[in-house]
Order: C-alpha cells, then structure tokens, then sequence
C-alpha cells in the first residue's frame, strides 16, 4: 500500500472551501431543475454520469487508465452506496427547504465528523477545534432558533440525516485517500452509482427543453468539480478540520436563494453568521500555528 500523503492543513482548508463554493453553485441548480419539473433520481443520475466521460477523456489522452487500478473495489462499492444515499438527503432537503434553511442543518456535520473522527479515524480534537465547533453550533441555533422558526418536520430531519451522511461519508472518503488519489475515488464513485440511478430513469424521465438540458449539464459539471475538490481537502487534512470550512456554504445559499427564488433568511441569520464564520476562522488560524509548529520542530530533527 503507497504511503499516506503529507498532511498539508492550510491547503486543505482553501481547496475545502473552493468544493464548498460549487458544491453551493449545484445545490441551488438541483433546486432550480426540480422547480422545472425534472425527478431526484434524474438529477442524481446526470449529476453522477456526467462524471465519467470527463474523467475517461482526461485518462485516455493523458494514457494514464492505470490510474484507476485499485484493490480496494469492495470499499468503492461501499463508499457509492452509502453516498448514493447522502446524495438523495442531500438534493432532497434542497427542495423541501429554502436555501438557506437547509445549508444551515448541513453545518451539523463538524459535530458528527468530530465524534466520528474519534471513534473511526483515532483523530485527536483538542481544545481550539472543540471550541471552535461550539462557536459554529451556536451560530447554527440563533439561524434556526428552534421552536421558533416553522421549519417542516420532514425536511428537518432529512436536513439532519444528510448532514450525518457528509460526516460519515467524510471519514470513508478520508480512509479511501490513505491508498487511493483522489481522481480514483472520485471515478468509482461515478461509475458505482450510475448503472443504479440508470434503471429508474424509465420511470421518471420526461422531455425537457434546451434550458433544462443545460441546468442537467452544469449540475453535472460543478458537482464533478466540487467532489474532486472535497476529496482532495479530505487528502491533504484531518476530517475534524476542514469539514469545519462548510461553513463558509452559508454566503452561498444565501445568494442563491435571494437570486434565485427570492428567498431572503431573517434576521438571525446575520447574528449567527458572524459566529459560524469566526469558528472558521478560528481552526484556520490554529491549524496555520501547528503547521509552523511542525515545520520547525521537523526543521530542529533534521539539523
């Protein structure tokens, strides 16, 4: 089995939050193309299909299929059915809440990622990074105000399940990049799901106009872009750390739901945002501080 990549913290953290930003971009597409009458199972399959020619195209002409050679097949299937699911609670609590609402349950996902980091991935959380989590969860409970807001029972709780799929799925993908590259991961992803998603296409496939035709191909697209990404964050830093960049989601569905379906969130939402971006922030800075840490204590061994 090749060597674990080299833990690079601050780099993790800006490709995070670039997967975050077309992760965000293609949200808000799924929810536009459901406002056009297109089925989940639809957007799901032209979300993951589309994944495989780029992909093949990219190997052939850099005549590097090798790079698909895996032994760890079983773990690909697992990981493409267990995501499957993540992905159904995911664009489904899109179309069940405003934007906002809905990226605002996602950010439970640290609190998940940590207790599962622990138990599955014997990940140390110290003090800042727990401190850290508290901040962004308050900030979570002023945008939500539980009790107050009217937010629907079923899209609570599939808000909820697919805010615990990300974390889980975090720390499989995580386990996948101790011997697997990210392009690797990313492909049997695509390749498990589609056949799956292919047989309920007869079921629920309709014509659409050129407009819709193009949403389909952009979900596709920033969906691709925005998985490469989150692989690659989930390579180069701990799970606990820079799921945490998540976060930063919320300027987006924001945007979009205002843009787009002329959904403004309350006021709270701007109480609370400035708590979920200072957790942020704050792992950003410890995670900066132990990577100079290390450098120089690596700097004084080597001497």
């Amino acid at each position: 089995m090749p060597a674990a990549p080299k833990q690079r913290p601050i780099l993790a953290l800006a490709i995070r939050i670039a997967a975050v930003v077309m992760l965000s971009t293609m949200i808000a597409l799924v929810k536009l193309v459901g406002e056009h009458g297109v089925s989940m199972i639809e957007t799901m399959f032209w979300r993951q299909f589309i994944t495989v020619p780029i992909l093949l195209g990219f190997l052939v002409s850099g005549r590097s299929l090798s790079r698909l050679k895996t032994a760890r097949i079983k773990h690909h299937f697992r990981r493409g059915i267990i995501g499957m699911g993540g992905m159904a609670l995911t664009f489904g609590s899109a179309l069940l809440l405003p934007l906002a609402e809905a990226q605002a349950l996602q950010f439970t996902a640290p609190l998940f990622a940590t207790i599962l980091s622990v138990f599955m991935l014997q990940e140390k959380v110290g003090r800042w990074r727990l401190s850290a989590l508290i901040i962004g969860f308050g900030g979570i409970l002023v945008i939500t105000r539980p009790g107050e807001v009217d937010i629907p029972p079923l899209g609570l709780a599939v808000g909820l399940g697919a805010a615990f799929a990300v974390a889980f799925l975090s720390i499989l993908v995580k386990d996948l990049n101790r011997s697997e590259e990210p392009l690797t991961i990313v492909f049997y992803f695509a390749a498990v799901t589609s056949p799956i998603l292919a047989l309920g296409l007869p079921f629920v496939m309709v014509g659409h106009d050129a407009a819709t035709w193009g949403l389909l191909l952009l979900i596709g697209v920033t969906g691709f872009a925005g998985q490469m990404l989150l692989t690659m964050s989930l390579r180069f830093g701990p799970v606990s750390s820079v799921i945490v960049m998540d976060y930063s989601g919320l300027v987006w569905s924001t945007l979009y739901g205002a843009l787009l379906f002329d959904q403004f969130p309350p006021a709270a939402t701007w109480v609370g945002a400035p708590l979920i971006v200072t957790a942020g922030l704050l792992i950003a800075w410890r995670e900066h501080v132990q990577s100079r840490e290390e450098i120089q204590t690596e700097t004084m061994l080597g001497r």
